[in-house]
């Protein structure tokens, strides 16, 4: 059954680069739900192969001039600084805990992007954005160490709440999500991940075609709202499965 899984994840990698996402927030809990150890084989891969598509739709955004760096570099490299300590964090605390935060905090970014809000305040000044930057990375980048993710399911969100159109958070989220999948993919290796090799092999292949057809789709024919209703959705979907499979029914015997 393992083996089916590059097959589905070039569809996850196509879709969810079109939002801003690596796709760990599925990678992650298919792999688990396929037999793979959560913490030391599913979080590894799901962390790595969010990076490949991260990487491939990154290039085509910026190829487009759809990531608006001033907020995305100092994003990126205050991630990197918390997501290390989310790591440390995970490392300490049960599976089941890992995998209660992983499902209220996407149900979070859902309910965000389904709402439809929008400030009437938006961050457009050079120093707002560094601040943001700044302050949003280190508590995500603490999330994305935590839980095993690459930080758009909150990054656009985030954004999104702050001012900045979807379409311009989605392509400006795969950059930092590049920046924060690095740093944890490094610190969940230094804490004991055992990677298959052939299976990360084939999975990689599969996203980089995904990550980079979602985004050439993204940039030239989706408007801003779908990109937020589907956002919305897709994380809906992701946290109630998740949460009811691995918490609720598990508790049950």
């Amino acid at each position: 059954m393992i083996w089916t899984a590059p097959f589905l994840f070039l569809g996850i990698s196509f879709l969810f680069s079109m939002l801003g996402m690596g796709g760990a927030q599925l990678y992650i809990p298919i792999l688990f739900w396929m037999g793979l150890d959560f913490k030391t084989e599913a979080i590894p891969l799901g962390i790595f192969l969010s990076l490949v598509s991260s990487l491939s739709a990154t290039l085509i955004y910026r190829r487009k001039g759809m990531i608006d760096w001033h907020i995305a570099i100092p994003f990126g490299i205050a991630m990197v600084v918390g997501a290390p300590l989310g790591t440390w964090v995970n490392v300490l605390i049960s599976t089941r805990a890992v995998i209660i935060a992983f499902s209220l905090l996407t149900l979070l970014g859902a309910l965000v992007m389904l709402s439809g809000w929008s400030p009437q305040q938006k961050v457009v000044t050079p120093l707002g954005k560094l601040l943001l930057g700044i302050f949003g990375g280190v508590g995500l980048g603490f999330d994305a160490g935590l839980i095993g993710r690459g930080g758009g399911a909150m990054v656009v969100p985030l954004l999104v709440l702050f001012g900045i159109g979807s379409k311009t958070a989605a392509a400006t989220s795969m950059f930092v999500v590049i920046c924060s999948t690095s740093a944890s993919l490094v610190s969940h290796i230094i804490a004991g991940a055992h990677p298959v090799w052939a299976l990360w092999v084939t999975c990689s292949l599969a996203v980089l075609i995904g990550g980079n057809l979602g985004a050439r789709t993204m940039s030239g024919k989706m408007r801003p709202k779908d990109v937020r209703v589907v956002f919305g959705i897709i994380l809906m979907i992701v946290a109630f499965i998740l949460l009811v499979n691995d918490v609720i029914l598990a508790n049950s015997f």
